[in-house]
């Protein structure tokens, strides 16, 4: 199935499913659906922040959390949260060591996408995928802090509000 073809779920304000329509339709009505993000940090607490690639169809060559991505039709969001770890970073990673820290809600800078953010922390070896992500290292915070700051046009703007939602919580 290619990229535009995927199937998600179309929900409602509530994040109820109300219908399901493929990925290019969801995106061209910004039709509310459901998404995870995954920050994973080493034992010096730097995240790892992945660039997408260039081939992406929503902010190509970004800045991003350390993983992320739509929930299909009919899967829940820990599910996603453990699919997109292994897809983008190959990181075959027990739920019981995901954080769930927080849901956004639907609005314009997640894309209209219900977002839940986790987190994963340890002594993990990423392996990007080059179809996802043309680069990525692991960050400080201060180093993250500031290229949002500084430089949010070169981030993916779910990243900043998910990244400053993460840092209001003190988290």
């Amino acid at each position: 199935m290619t990229t535009g073809q995927e199937m998600f779920d179309v929900v409602d304000d509530q994040d109820r499913i109300v219908g399901q329509a493929r990925r290019d339709e969801v995106h061209a009505r910004g039709l509310k659906h459901r998404a995870v993000h995954i920050f994973l940090f080493n034992p010096r607490g730097e995240l790892f922040v992945q660039k997408r690639s260039a081939s992406k169809d929503t902010f190509p060559g970004r800045y991003d959390s350390s993983a992320s991505g739509h929930l299909e039709s009919g899967e829940d969001y820990d599910a996603c949260a453990h699919r997109e770890l292994r897809e983008e970073l190959e990181l075959e990673i027990p739920l019981d060591r995901f954080r769930k820290h927080f849901k956004i809600a639907a609005c314009q800078e997640t894309g209209w996408e219900f977002v839940w953010v986790y987190s994963v922390q340890g002594d993990d070896h990423p392996v990007i995928n080059p179809g996802e992500i043309e680069a990525g290292d692991f960050w400080s915070r201060a180093r993250v802090e500031a290229m949002i700051a500084d430089h949010p046009e070169l981030c993916a703007p779910g990243f900043v509000r998910v990244y400053q939602e993460f840092r209001r919580r003190k988290l």
